[in-house]
């Protein structure tokens, strides 16, 4: 691959993995060089929203190798998701299988190492099939696409600033929990209106009192406190983000910070010294401004990114491309 990526844009690749579900199983699985899908158009998926994906990243190693980063974390997250969806699951060695065999056949789209660049892995489970009532699918369809990508803001990443959405992306015990488009979807018109208005994405409220933060747009929220605690929400509305999880562990066992997961009141962003949104795709997006009812908070760390923040990317990406030793068996080395 001779030309990098431009940004966190889609680039067809050599091949895509398909496998689907018919008569109750799975068939073996097969690689196709289109990324086109044939499907009824009573499908669940596009009338229902019976589907789920996952997002994971390949990365290029010093040495020239590739690896993955947690993938049986997000074979694991789709089956949550899948079984909340009322589709079939998809076993984790066959998840992990699956990866593999189109990440080896997309060997020549992943980006050398040097610049941040990777290979971005996009699983996703429909609902497809002739099916007029609201019911489950008779037949599914698995399938992962992958796309070479930069990084996802170009030059250095400064601050963002964010405004407090008046809508609510997800109830408790509802789909916040799991990787589902309808999230997402849910969160397209607070996005379109806060960017009209010059901020970089929106920040969701808790549905229920709409006191306490809950995500930022598609991504897990964290602040790291003057007392050197990580801090980040915790709702069964929210997703939980697998890069959220590693920044965690890394806060408390490399960065020695306490780390709480729990409420954080709007009217408590004063003890908050540097916040970040976290997720697959930009790994942290420091946050420099909250606008709330025509007031903006800004924090501390708002012209570049926090030192801790910037210590936990560091950490991070070190890991994902090899070059700081794996601390938990988080990486899968391509032979």
């Amino acid at each position: 691959m001779n030309n990098r990526p431009k940004g966190f844009t889609y680039t067809k690749a050599c091949a895509m993995y398909i496998s689907e579900y018919k008569n109750g199983v799975w068939d073996e699985g097969r690689l196709v060089q289109d990324d086109q899908l044939t499907l009824s158009a009573l499908s669940t998926s596009l009338h229902y929203g019976q589907e789920c994906f996952e997002g994971l990243k390949a990365y290029r190693r010093k040495d020239g190798k590739i690896q993955l980063f947690r993938v049986e974390d997000n074979a694991k997250r789709l089956q949550m998701s899948a079984s909340h969806m009322v589709m079939p699951i998809i076993p984790v060695e066959r998840f992990i299988d699956a990866v593999k065999r189109v990440v080896k056949a997309n060997e020549s789209c992943i980006p050398p190492y040097g610049f941040k660049d990777s290979l971005y892995i996009r699983p996703f489970l429909i609902g497809v099939g002739p099916n007029l009532g609201l019911r489950a699918a008779p037949e599914y369809i698995f399938a992962i696409v992958v796309s070479p990508v930069g990084c996802y803001f170009e030059g250095e990443t400064k601050p963002v600033d964010l405004v407090v959405s008046d809508y609510d992306r997800a109830a408790p015990h509802g789909t916040g929990h799991v990787k589902v488009g309808g999230n997402y979807a849910a969160s397209l018109l607070a996005q379109t209106l806060a960017k009209r208005a010059g901020y970089a994405d929106c920040l969701f409220l808790d549905p229920l009192t709409h006191t306490k933060i809950e995500e930022v747009g598609a991504a897990n929220f964290f602040g790291i406190t003057k007392n050197n605690v990580y801090i980040t929400p915790k709702s069964p509305s929210i997703l939980d983000s697998i890069t959220n999880r590693s920044l965690k562990y890394l806060a408390k066992h490399a960065l020695g910070l306490d780390v709480v997961e729990g409420e954080i009141y709007m009217d408590h962003l004063d003890d908050i010294v540097e916040a970040g949104a976290c997720g697959t795709a930009a790994v942290i997006t420091p946050i420099g401004s909250i606008t709330h009812k025509g007031h903006k908070h800004v924090f501390p760390a708002s012209e570049s990114m926090g030192i801790y923040t910037k210590k936990l990317y560091d950490l991070l990406t070190g890991i994902q491309f090899g070059d700081i030793e794996d601390p938990q068996g988080w990486v899968t080395v391509l032979e």
